[in-house]
């Protein structure tokens, strides 16, 4: 087996297919050229990858050249890019820009990229596992959801004032959202006195919501069957961690990957960032769920009160999943 054909994705046992071709001297001298306005990294990375065929190399070169195409005073935000950094919004690629990016990368990894395919891709993380399921000839992966302020209050059992997304995106592996804190929430008035500062607890309620939204928006569910809202609670987390104080006008970027998924429990792990630092980390949280017929999906707002990823029981769940962590730590 070839060194190419050994390589498979973190977690994939399907290998990369074996069609990669000599990579003679002229052919690094022809790739230097094209890739000129890249930085040595981006052409280090694509030479790697062309030699070996090993797909690790891929991202820094997907990153090297959109940083090509995208203006000088925005290629800050593509250090440590998250996956949910926006190609048009955070950006600014048009779709011509977007076309002159797939085709410089269909020419550096020698691939081919239908238009069609490109109508999905919103975020860099969308990108990068894009060009990874063409390279390995694995199946594209669902496109990303773009949920608005309006979408996630109408599938979400949390409501203001107890809502803390104000917008999202879910893919079939991932979920990140954002969250401006604007100085008006309730708990800022006695959280401190003359020195307003967002409450860990709270911040790790919104992670718990945007988890709550993968479940309802990202999740395999079995066939003729949905996740219910009125069935998802929070269980548990471990491992958190508070890095930065955030105040009124930060921007909080939330992601949260699913970990381990098996009813009745899911898993994530979480983060959150302000531009590019570390707000909280969370290694684990823990919301249970069930699934119910498709035609027959509880209404999300119960009369009894509204779910805060556990905060209240109703008949749908047994009254013991009331006392969750979140609550004891808001209460406090």
């Amino acid at each position: 087996m070839s060194e190419a054909a050994a390589h498979a994705t973190p977690g994939s046992s399907k290998p990369i297919p074996n069609t990669l071709k000599p990579f003679a001297p002229e052919d690094e001298v022809a790739l230097r050229e094209t890739l000129k306005r890249c930085s040595p990294s981006t052409f280090e990375a694509a030479v790697q990858f062309r030699k070996t065929g090993n797909a690790e190399h891929v991202p820094a070169v997907v990153i090297g050249v959109i940083e090509r195409f995208v203006e000088p005073d925005l290629r800050i935000k593509l250090k440590d890019a998250g996956e949910d950094l926006r190609l048009i919004e955070d950006l600014g690629i048009d779709s011509l820009t977007m076309m002159e990016i797939v085709i410089l990368v269909e020419e550096v990894l020698q691939l081919t990229i239908n238009n069609d395919e490109l109508r999905n891709l919103r975020t860099v993380g969308d990108v990068k596992t894009f060009i990874d399921c063409k390279i390995r000839g694995l199946p594209l992966p669902k496109p990303t959801k773009f949920i608005p302020i309006e979408h996630i209050g109408a599938v979400l059992p949390m409501q203001p004032p107890f809502l803390f997304l104000n917008e999202a995106t879910v893919s079939s592996t991932t979920a990140n959202g954002k969250y401006k804190i604007s100085g008006q929430e309730y708990f800022l008035q006695g959280h401190f006195k003359d020195n307003p500062v967002m409450p860990a607890s709270i911040m790790l309620e919104a992670l718990g919501q945007l988890a709550v939204l993968y479940l309802l928006e990202g999740a395999p569910t079995e066939p003729g069957k949905v996740i219910s809202p009125q069935t998802i609670f929070f269980t548990g987390c471990e491992g958190v961690r508070a890095h930065r104080v955030c105040k009124p006008g930060d921007i909080l970027s939330l992601s949260i990957k699913p970990k381990r998924m098996k009813m009745p429990l899911a898993t994530f792990e979480g983060a959150i960032r302000v531009g590019q630092e570390k707000a909280v980390i969370a290694e684990e949280i823990t919301l249970t769920f069930a699934f119910v017929d498709a035609v027959n999906v509880p209404v999300p707002i119960s009369e009894t009160g509204v779910h805060a990823t556990g905060t209240v029981a109703t008949a749908e769940a047994p009254a013991a999943t009331a006392a969750s962590p979140v609550r004891a730590a808001i209460s406090a």
